[in-house]
C-alpha cells in the first residue's frame, strides 16, 4: 500500500508544482466532488469552491510558485513541506511573497484527495507587510521574545 500512496503524492506535488490556472480545469482528477481545502484564509468544500480558491490566488499572484521539500507518508495521511513564492520584486531579486508551510492530505482508497490542510504563519508573511498591523506584529514580536 505504501508504494502506491507514493505514486499518488509524486502526482499531487507534480500537479501544484507545474501548477498554472488553466490546470485547474483537472482538479477533479486529483479531488473528490466533496473534498474540503482548509488554509488560514479559507475553509472550503467540493472541487468548484477549490477551483475558486486558487482561481483567486491567480487574480491575486502574478507568478505564483509551489516547492515542495519533501513529505512523511503515514498510511493514507501525507504531511508535505512547501514553499510557495510570488514574482521577484526588485533587482536583489526578492520576492514579494515568500511562504513556507505544511500540509497534511488524506487520500482516499481510489488515491484522491478528500481532505487538504495547510498550516502555515500569516502573521509572518502577510500581515507583516502591512503598514499598521506590520508594525505592531513587530513590535510585540520585539517585545515578547527572548
Amino acid at each position: 500500500m505504501p508504494e502506491t500512496v507514493e505514486l499518488w503524492v509524486r502526482r499531487y506535488v507534480e500537479f501544484f508544482t507545474r501548477l498554472q490556472e488553466p490546470d485547474l480545469e483537472r482538479l477533479d482528477t486529483l479531488f473528490t466532488p466533496d473534498a474540503r481545502f482548509k488554509d488560514p484564509f479559507n475553509d472550503v468544500m467540493g472541487v468548484e469552491q477549490i477551483a475558486a480558491v486558487f482561481h483567486h490566488m491567480f487574480q491575486q499572484c502574478p507568478a505564483p510558485r509551489f516547492h515542495v521539500h519533501g513529505w512523511a507518508i503515514q498510511g493514507n495521511t501525507v504531511f508535505l513541506h512547501w514553499r510557495f513564492l510570488d514574482r521577484e520584486d526588485d533587482a536583489a531579486g526578492r520576492w514579494r511573497l515568500d511562504v513556507d508551510g505544511v500540509s497534511r492530505v488524506l487520500f482516499n482508497e481510489e488515491g484522491k484527495v478528500f481532505s487538504h490542510i495547510d498550516y502555515w504563519d500569516p502573521a509572518e508573511h502577510l500581515y507583516e507587510q502591512l503598514p499598521l498591523v506590520g508594525s505592531l506584529l513587530r513590535f510585540i514580536r520585539r517585545r515578547i521574545a527572548i
